[in-house]
Parts: C-alpha cells; sequence; structure tokens
C-alpha cells in the first residue's frame, strides 16, 4: 500500500461526496417535506480520512451540507465537514445502532472560519514531520509493524498512529518517545488491511476511486465474491485479478454485482462460450449469462433487446452455433 494521499475535508474527492449527499437531501425533502429535517438535530460530521462521526448541531442552528464545523473531539476540538442532517443523519445513526441519548453523541462547538481552515492546513503540513519521525522510532525499536498514516489534531493536542500489524506489538517504549517528541498524547490504533485501503483514498483498477473510500460506509467482508472465488477454484481458473482489491480482500464492489453463476459447469455438460450469437426461431440472439446451478441460460435478443431465460436442455435442442 501506498502512502496515504488522503485529500479529506478540502480536497476534491470530499466534494463530489458531499455533492452526491445534497442530491439526497433534496429527494428526501421532496418526499417529506423540508419540516421533517428541521425536527432532528443530529448532524453527520466527516473528519480526516473518511471518518464520519454523529453530533448534535447548536440549538436552533442545523448547518447545511458541506459547511465546516468545529467539533468536540476527546478533551479537545477538531475540525470536520457536515456529511448529513436532520432525518438522513438520524437514520443513519439508527442503522449503526445508536441512540439521540447515546453518550457517544458530541456536539458542535461553533461554525469554522478561515482562521480554522489556514490551522486545519499548518496541521496537515506538520504531519510528514510526524510521519517520518514515527517511523524512525519504530525502525529503531524494532517493531514489527507497519505504519499506515498519522493524524495530527486540530488543537495539536494528541497524535493518532494507524498502523498494521501480524501479532501483538509492544509499542509501550515507542509511546514514550513519541509523547517527548511530540509533547502531546499519543494514540495507536491497530487497523485492518480494507481500512488501510480506505485509508489510503487511492483510485481501483476501474480506474474511479475506491468506493470504500468515495461512498460505501461500512466495510465488511464480501460473501458474494468469496462464493465467486470458491467457483473458479473449483475448475482451476484463476481470476484474482477480477475480485481482489487493493487490500487483498474481495472487493467490495461486487456485493452489488449481478451474479452470473460460473462460466462452466462441475457436470460433464458442455455450454457455450458467453457473448457467442444462436439462432432461435425468434430471431437471432446472443448469450448474455449462463447458472450452471439453475441449469439456465439467458438470451438477449438483438433485435429488441429481449432477456429470454430457457432451460439448458431447451436451448440445446434448438441452437445453432454461428
Amino acid at each position: 500500500m501506498s502512502n496515504v494521499i488522503c485529500s479529506c475535508t478540502l480536497g476534491d474527492y470530499a466534494n463530489v461526496r458531499l455533492q452526491l449527499s445534497r442530491l439526497l437531501h433534496r429527494e428526501i425533502e421532496q418526499l417529506y417535506g423540508e419540516t421533517e429535517n428541521t425536527a432532528c438535530d443530529i448532524c453527520e460530521v466527516e473528519l480526516k480520512c473518511c471518518r464520519r462521526e454523529f453530533y448534535r448541531a447548536p440549538a436552533g442552528e442545523l448547518p447545511e451540507i458541506g459547511r465546516a464545523v468545529i467539533v468536540e473531539a476527546d478533551g479537545g476540538y477538531d475540525y470536520g465537514i457536515v456529511y448529513s442532517a436532520g432525518v438522513i443523519a438520524r437514520k443513519k445513526m439508527q442503522l449503526k445502532g445508536l441512540g439521540e441519548s447515546d453518550d457517544s453523541i458530541g456536539t458542535i462547538v461553533r461554525f469554522a472560519d478561515e482562521s480554522d481552515a489556514e490551522a486545519l492546513r499548518s496541521v496537515r503540513s506538520r504531519e510528514t514531520g510526524i510521519r517520518d519521525v514515527c517511523l524512525s522510532k519504530i525502525k529503531a525499536h524494532r517493531l514489527d509493524m507497519k505504519l499506515v498514516d498519522v493524524e495530527l489534531r486540530l488543537d495539536q493536542q494528541k497524535v493518532t498512529v494507524f498502523y498494521t500489524a501480524l501479532h501483538r506489538v509492544d509499542f509501550r517504549s515507542l509511546v514514550r518517545d513519541l509523547a517527548s517528541e511530540f509533547k502531546a498524547r499519543i494514540q495507536m490504533v491497530q487497523i485492518t488491511t480494507r481500512e488501510e485501503a480506505r485509508r489510503a483514498n487511492s483510485f481501483g483498477a476501474c480506474g474511479c476511486v475506491l468506493c470504500c473510500s468515495s461512498w460505501i460506509q461500512k466495510i465488511n467482508a464480501n460473501p458474494f465474491a468469496e462464493k465467486q472465488h470458491a467457483c473458479n477454484s473449483i475448475h482451476g481458473e484463476s481470476h484474482a485479478h477480477n475480485v481482489i482489491g487493493q487490500c487483498n480482500r474481495s472487493k467490495c464492489c461486487l456485493g452489488y454485482s449481478k451474479n452470473q453463476g460460473c462460466r462452466k459447469n462441475t457436470s460433464h455438460e458442455s455450454y457455450p462460450p458467453l457473448g457467442s450469437k444462436v439462432t432461435t426461431p425468434d430471431g437471432m440472439a446472443i448469450i448474455e449469462s449462463i447458472d450452471p446451478v439453475r441449469k439456465e441460460i439467458s438470451l438477449r435478443y438483438t433485435e429488441n433487446g429481449k432477456l429470454t431465460v430457457l432451460a439448458l436442455r431447451d436451448f440445446s435442442s434448438m441452437f445453432v452455433k454461428k
């Protein structure tokens, strides 16, 4: 995994996500009206590296999407962007199992101004030097861990170090050295390879920003990809470049793909290749997908674009390969 290039809160990727959130809010307003949003003071705020948490808005002031705010952060304060508000933020909070009376919900201290944005840019510029020091300290202590990212809070009173490791790491001496170096509280956070890819905020093989960095709220294992990978393994095929992402796990986007089944059957029955043309009583068609479990073949007619599903025995009795 390459170095973190995240441009959250002030970057172009964040602007794209905010635009999508604004479109969603406009749709909700058309369905339920504006009064539904103002009935809730919960806001979802995006912090660095696509990290989103819930906060209460100041009394009588529900900030608009994209508004920069200063929020409470573990005895200090931090900089964030309002990602969603009102009924949508409350629904997201309920989906995560949180209630409006939950103690983990912080408070928006105030709206940010230009001086806060300048302070944030100054803090982000310091993080490069902090990362270099952390790397040298890890090497000096000979710790078997990989540094992923560092995050300096806006008030500069806390440094969070994100890392990955295959085994338990005793980093007590490292924390003492870092605390003495930066005069701040040090928090070590071990993350998974999926979270590492998310924080990198880079591009996938499709040419787009990684789904986990751009819009997916929760990243987890993908049963669809695991099933597809197992199916390919049965036939001695290797499609790892299609199903494995930068995190070395199954791609999250595959969970939203149409499962067309294996391209080969486990039995001795033979199937025609996908995309081949066949002649049917209703005209010329193209084989679009094959489901060997149900023994069905999907045909797309070239003349009108109609999709038809045929049983294998019916297909075998009529098709003539061109």
